[in-house]
């Protein structure tokens, strides 16, 4: 049984209170003052939200794309420390990030798994402009955000590669000219302690830092039934520096640097297997109808060197220069980080069936750009180029002990002992016959090795043509060429000291006396696919480039000041790549082709807004992670395939009173494979990829103004994603599978609370929040590395309801 501790103490806390720039998801609405012109008290008007979503500054409603926005508000209601916990909130998006060095983005049923440094994300997340580049330096944690745009669908003439499925731009604040300092202070369940600050120093008329830091520790919300350790804590800690200048009448100059460590435990697995008593072997082929829910199984580990860690750097230099005829502006970045993630994926605590997995990351990427952009009589125009450069070392590995190797020997059949065993049979001969040596006990390496060195050079143009008043049409077009050089270095399998004894042995004449080499005894059980076998301690490079020209089109017309359709036709590029586990293979970059049509109205008078689009698209040569089960020993491997589907998108904001508002955001998808064999040969064409159909996301909140006391507001936010469309091929990937104990797939629900207090002076803020206060907690993966050699499957699961306490000073 999962164990609690650490329940909510009475300390305090601080909510980083700033403006509200964007609506929850997409607008707010304010009833202004009298204004003396017959403007009464009751009269209504609608925030004007900017964004930059087409790469200018335009009012969210005059934007012809599907497009949510968070805000800071949003953030605060959900306690939101990363991306990963507003997905839920932003419908069509699926962020998992329950190992931060490892997350995975999906929008509209499109995503890349894998975390091979081979295959780029089809997911782009950008900071203040800049491509975040992909694996473990992707999911930082949030310092200073002030919005974040979520835009749906192809982005990939204004964003660039790797926007297949749309973009996630992140905006933070740049500094301003007053003197602000804030701090907030969160203590919840679990020894959960969350600190952040911020001070905005103006320096002269023209300049101004600004300084952010925060704090992260948690002591975990799962515990080792053996020894009572924390199994799933949170530590990290960030600090940003800005600076802001203006060099003359014309030019402005913005610098930041941001950091973060992360120093913590990695994901905990929960196995859940009935095991037999030690040292009984788990009966093949598994009976996936027996698994344990892992809600109510203890977790017991013995993970060696158990870590997920990170260092992060990066840089960014925005100089902007205004001319006549219009602004150029130059982004100049650069990020720097080391990550290392070593996970147990059987989720017992016997030695003799012990795996677990690591996966090592240092990453460098540079990154520049020129962006263009005027007002030219009735066009808006927006013209660039941008080069990228990365460097990236990769270590997989698979780490076990003999004693588990021979597990897996013997339910191979792959000795010829009596008992089946290898290691552990020659040992018992030995200590029978007075020999002081044993093959059990040593740890057991096997690794793969990449290298990887990307340029990926853009030419892009955006032109908006105001026809008239009402009718404006868009054409964009990039040019992008990616090169990509890729490394695969495999060697025999590492056990040094299980290699001494074998001297030993050797040199006692041992092996004679068996009858067996020592060659017997050397061998690989994780990476032995015919190229790796035939490839061993030989370092194999492979070298290839991809263009690509993503065009836009899009037509909008304003019916009237509030009521806007538009329809567009976009396409999205994601780079090709490479396996890195697979020597030698290679897969050519992606497409996707998205026509989509929709409004955007406005209702003043009714203090209402909704937005809606319907879209179809069709993706070719889908690049996605899979476990191949036609080999003895399971393997990932990068399948393709193509897939089509249809969708809408919905979104609405009503402002009931002065006092009550409520939104809603919705969508629906039917993503089906267009063409698709399986590598066990299944035909899945015309069959659900996985996605669900449905995903939503309201919320209301309620404001008393209590005068001299200060301000109330409650905040009630409910989610809901619906269940995994299964296929054919849905139970070899662990999506869907026949065990009612685990429910893999099922819909998910979670709802937040929070009440939050806020001085007259707006100086002080205490809330009360809650995160997924009905308690819902899912199965979120399944490690079956080892399900078919050991029998055991370890799940992982979704977080716990948490209550906690917030104070916050703002001067």
């Amino acid at each position: 049984m999962t164990v609690r501790k650490h329940p909510l103490s009475l300390r305090v806390r601080q909510a980083l209170f700033g403006s509200l720039a964007a609506g929850a998801a997409s607008v707010a609405f304010a009833a202004p003052q009298d204004d003396g012109a017959g403007t009464g008290p009751d009269a209504t008007t609608l925030d004007a939200i900017t964004v930059t979503a087409q790469s200018r500054e335009q009012e969210l409603q005059d934007v012809p794309i599907a497009l949510q926005v968070v805000n800071e508000r949003l953030l605060d209601d959900v306690a939101a420390e990363d991306l990963g916990d507003i997905d839920s909130f932003v419908p069509g998006l699926v962020v998992d990030s329950q190992q931060p060095t490892q997350p995975s983005f999906q929008l509209r049923g499109i995503s890349t798994d894998d975390f091979g440094i081979g295959t780029d994300p089809a997911v782009g997340v950008y900071v203040d402009g800049v491509y975040a580049g992909r694996g473990g330096g992707v999911l930082l944690p949030f310092t200073d955000v002030e919005r974040i745009e979520v835009l749906k669908g192809p982005q990939g003439t204004l964003f660039g590669r790797n926007t297949a499925a749309g973009a996630i731009s992140i905006i933070t604040h740049r500094p301003g000219p007053e003197t602000e300092a804030r701090a907030r202070l969160r203590l919840a369940e679990d020894g959960k302690q969350y600190l952040e600050g911020m001070a905005n120093i103006p320096v002269g008329e023209q300049s101004a830092f600004r300084l952010n830091g925060l704090f992260n520790h948690a002591d975990g919300w799962l515990q080792d039934a053996n020894t009572g350790e924390d199994l799933a804590p949170e530590n990290n800690w960030a600090t940003r520096a800005a600076f802001s200048t203006r060099l003359g009448d014309n030019t402005t100059a913005w610098i930041s640097w941001d950091h973060e460590s992360l120093d913590q435990l990695g994901q905990a697995t929960i196995g859940i297997v009935p095991l037999p008593p030690a040292p009984g072997l788990i009966p093949l082929p598994v009976d996936e109808t027996a698994y344990l829910d892992p809600r109510r199984t203890p977790a017991t580990v013995d993970a060696d060197g158990n870590e997920e860690s990170r260092r992060f750097d990066g840089a960014t230099l925005i100089v902007d220069h205004a001319f006549e005829w219009g602004n150029l502006t130059s982004t100049t970045a650069w990020h720097d980080y080391d990550s290392v993630n070593r996970v147990e994926e059987d989720g017992t605590d016997r030695r003799y069936l012990y795996v677990d997995s690591t996966n090592t990351e240092s990453n460098r990427n540079y990154y520049q750009e020129f962006r263009f952009s005027g007002t030219t009589g009735a066009l808006d125009w927006v013209a660039g180029a941008s080069y990228f450069k990365e460097s990236a070392d990769q270590t997989s590995e698979v780490n076990a002990y003999s004693d588990s190797v021979d597990t897996i020997v013997r339910n191979l059949g792959m000795a010829p002992t009596p008992d089946g065993t290898l290691f552990g049979f020659v040992t018992q001969v030995m200590q029978a016959n007075g020999i002081p040596l044993s093959l059990l006990g040593h740890q057991w390496n096997e690794k793969f090795v990449n290298d990887l060195d990307t340029k990926a050079y853009a030419l892009y143009g955006d032109v908006i043509w105001h026809v008239n008043d009402r009718l404006n049409l868009t054409f964009g077009l990039r040019y992008t060429r990616d090169e990509k050089e890729f490394s695969w270095f495999n060697d025999l399998r590492d056990a040094p000291t299980l290699d001494a004894t074998l001297d030993q042995m050797e040199a006692l004449g041992i092996f004679g006396l068996l009858g067996l080499p020592r060659e017997a005894f050397v061998f690989d059980i994780a990476f032995i696919d015919p190229p790796a076998m035939l490839n061993k301690g030989a370092t194999n490079r492979a070298s290839k480039s991809w263009d690509d020209l993503s065009p836009r089109f899009v037509v909008d017309y304003h019916f009237s000041d509030g009521l806007m359709g538009f329809a567009s036709l976009a396409k999205g590029y994601k780079a090709g790549g490479f396996n890195a586990l697979q020597i030698g293979s290679e897969f050519d970059n992606e497409d996707v082709w998205n026509f989509e049509a929709g409004i955007k109205h406005a209702l003043p008078d009714y203090r209402l807004q909704y937005n809606a689009s319907a879209y179809y698209y069709v993706y070719a040569n889908r690049q996605a992670v899979r476990l191949d089960s036609t080999t003895t020993i399971p393997r990932f491997v990068v399948d393709t395939s193509d897939l089509e589907a249809w969708g809408v998108d919905f979104d609405a904001r009503w402002q009931a009173t002065d006092a009550l508002s409520f939104d809603l955001n919705a969508a629906f998808i039917d993503s089906t494979y267009k063409d698709y064999v399986t590598p066990e040969g299944i035909d899945v064409s015309g069959q659900a990829t996985g996605t669900p159909y449905w995903s939503v996301a309201g919320g209301m909140s309620y404001l008393w103004q209590l005068d001299d006391a200060g301000d109330l507001r409650l905040s009630l936010r409910h989610a809901y994603r619906g269940r995994t469309r299964c296929s054919d091929e849905s139970q070899s990937q662990n999506t869907c599978g026949t065990s009612p104990a685990l429910q893999l797939g099922e819909a998910q629900e979670r709802t937040d609370v929070r009440l939050g207090w806020t001085s007259a002076s707006g100086r002080l803020g205490l809330a009360v929040y809650g995160t997924n206060v009905f308690d819902n907690q899912y199965v979120t993966a399944l490690g079956t590395y080892g399900k078919t050699v050991l029998g055991t499957v370890g799940a992982r699961m979704s977080q716990p309801r948490s209550w906690g306490l917030e104070f916050s000073v703002n001067y």
